[in-house]
């Protein structure tokens, strides 16, 4: 099974987004998925509750930074993560990406999901 397939399938188990990216990298950053669904657990509904940025960014940046990071600055990767989903879900923050404002989803939650994993797998 793929990445974007198992983090689908943890966000249909009761995962939010956010610890189901997180989640679907759990064996590679050496971390039992019930870490990842803890150190995940307050991104459900993005950051704020819909008000911030997209849990399943969060999750991207988070695994960004556990896999890539060697004592050494990734802020050029992690814009380039950030830029890269802003570009294929049409916003960054839950509340723009689902339309609560607007009455127009841009992007459904699996997706994002999708997206996030896709990015960072450099797809």
């Amino acid at each position: 099974m793929t990445k974007r397939d198992l983090a689908v399938q943890y966000k249909h188990s009761g995962m939010n987004c956010c610890q189901a990216v997180l989640a679907a990298y759990a064996e590679e950053l050496e971390m039992e998925p019930a870490e990842a669904k803890k150190l995940g657990a307050a991104f459900g509904a993005g950051m704020g509750g819909m008000q911030g940025t997209c849990g399943a960014l969060i999750g991207a940046e988070m695994a960004l930074g556990l896999r890539e990071y060697k004592g050494r600055p990734i802020g050029a990767r992690a814009r380039s993560v950030y830029s890269d989903f802003a570009q294929r879900c049409g916003a960054v923050n839950c509340i723009d990406i689902k339309g609560v404002l607007t009455g127009r989803m841009l992007c459904s939650c699996d997706d994002c999901v999708r997206n996030a994993v896709d990015i960072l797998e450099g797809d």
